[in-house]
């Protein structure tokens, strides 16, 4: 049984490692390094007069719900009028969010009968920017006020070459648990995005608020899911820094229901894995030392074996319980009792009955049952770049809050 023991023992260590002993690991080194270092590096913002010229570019299907809130929210950042640039580009949107987004002034607007995909959409609006800086949003997001600003300050050193912002879930006392469970997600990535850029560079980009400088653009190919991840990935491969500024932050509402949360999972899990096979170069550490640390840390493991190792994971505890007993015994039933919680998170949240101790198993469960759903839609090349987008809970919020968490 020893070699059974041996595999069972890696891939705790590996989940440990990949959820856990990554980021405490990260966290040590910078403790460590800030002892001899105590000047941090803190970009300033920027005065006005200096501030770089910049455009806004936001991607619209189908957005008359939400557009006219995210046209507001976006002439109402605080920035000068005469250097930020809007532009939206609706390809393939035939609910009549062009035509609304045409009666508003100071914004420009692309757009064409054909649908082909996001990406394919933002490689031909880049074609039409023509500022240094721009900065990539959806459509259905609110803005903080001061973001545009604290992205442009971190453009000051030349070494940087993106700028992630921080994607944050709308939650009230009365959260489904796909609220709560996405909200808890987005807030443990947002810490550990923080310590990835205080180490180095970011690895992927939210698409909600990212930006980059616009000669760093190049092309996507038009079969991309993850635009976002590669964009900004691929910048870091250039030998450019992908910052984090949590105070450059998007509001968004929480999906309408878990179902709708698992169809979004289970493209981003099929976006993860073609993501992987395209930036393979990564995991050099020859030549990209610190950022492949990063990438296969933080994002391979996650993404492409953690999986799998779950999957495995039971049955090779049941055998070594039946062959062995002890310890095993008590592991059996521990991820027995995890499972069992949250399939009973899903029953009760069917029964819409809210427990929120129930949030965080049920939401880890149903993530990486959907990257294996992923998997098999990724190797089928059944993950179409065209999607029909979650629904989202009806927002109440009004335009320039900042009171949410």
């Amino acid at each position: 049984m020893n070699y059974i023991e041996t595999i069972f023992w890696i891939s705790i260590a590996l989940l440990f490692y990949s959820y856990v002993g990554y980021g405490m690991i990260v966290y040590g080194i910078l403790r460590v390094r800030n002892l001899f270092n105590r000047k941090k590096e803190r970009p300033n913002l920027i005065k006005q007069g200096s501030l770089p010229n910049a455009t806004i570019l936001i991607a619209a299907y189908n957005e008359i719900d939400c557009i006219s809130e995210k046209v507001q929210n976006t002439l109402a950042l605080e920035y000068p009028e005469n250097k930020l640039q809007v532009m939206f580009v609706t390809d393939g949107s035939d609910d009549g969010t062009p035509d609304l987004l045409k009666r508003f002034d100071g914004i420009e607007v692309l757009h064409q009968d054909k649908r082909q995909g996001k990406i394919a959409a933002i490689n031909r609006a880049m074609r039409h920017v023509q500022t240094p800086i721009v900065v990539f949003s959806d459509a259905n997001t609110l803005l903080n006020k001061s973001a545009i600003w604290e992205i442009t300050k971190h453009y000051q050193n030349p070494k940087v070459g993106a700028v992630a912002g921080e994607k944050r879930i709308k939650q009230t006392a009365k959260d489904s648990a796909s609220g709560a469970g996405e909200g808890l997600y987005w807030k443990y990535e947002s810490f550990l995005k923080k310590l990835d850029s205080d180490l180095y560079s970011v690895v992927g980009a939210a698409g909600e608020i990212f930006s980059i400088r616009t000669d760093l653009f190049n092309a996507v190919d038009a079969d991309t899911i993850l635009d976002d991840f590669i964009i900004s990935l691929r910048i870091a491969q250039k030998g450019y820094r992908v910052m984090y500024e949590p105070n450059a932050y998007a509001i968004e509402e929480p999906c309408f229901s878990m179902k709708e949360e698992f169809t979004r999972k289970v493209r981003i899990c099929a976006g993860g894995f073609q993501s992987v096979l395209r930036l393979k170069e990564l995991l050099n550490p020859f030549r990209y030392g610190i950022l492949s640390f990063q990438y296969f840390s933080h994002r391979v493991l996650r993404w492409v074996v953690n999986p799998f190792v779950l999957l495995a994971l039971l049955p090779i505890n049941c055998i070594l319980m039946l062959k062995i007993g002890g310890n095993y015994t008590f592991l059996f039933v521990a991820q027995s009792m995890f499972y069992l919680l949250s399939i009973l998170g899903w029953h009760l949240k069917k029964k819409k009955l809210r427990v929120k101790l129930l949030f965080a198993p049920y939401y880890f469960s149903m993530m990486n049952f959907a990257a294996l759903i992923g998997f098999i839609r990724f190797i089928r090349n059944k993950q179409s770049v065209l999607w029909e987008k979650a629904k989202r809970v009806e927002s109440k919020a009004v335009v320039g809050r900042e009171d949410y968490i």
